[in-house]
């Protein structure tokens, strides 16, 4: 079951925008919040700027884990243990 839908808001004199409540929403965005806005060719997302930074963060150290050897959650929290206490 697709949850598209589209909004639409005006862009004022000074370029700013205000994002209707149906994509704060689906967002997760309250006031003081950050957005980040994501540009392909012509195209652009707006995302939750936090979860967009995790997401990326996730991707990155994707396969760490295995390439130092950490096979368990005890292993990955051991070596947190050890470099906290440094």
């Amino acid at each position: 079951m697709s949850t598209a839908f589209v909004e639409s808001a005006k862009v004022m004199a000074k370029g700013q925008v205000t994002v209707p409540k149906a994509v704060r929403n689906r967002l997760g965005v309250s006031s003081g919040d950050r957005l980040a806005f994501v540009v392909d060719g012509d195209e652009v997302r707006v995302v939750n700027s936090a979860r967009y930074a995790m997401s990326m963060l996730q991707a990155g150290l994707e396969g760490e884990a295995e390439r130092l050897g950490l096979d368990s959650e005890e292993a990955v929290n051991d070596l947190v243990a050890e470099l906290r206490s440094k």
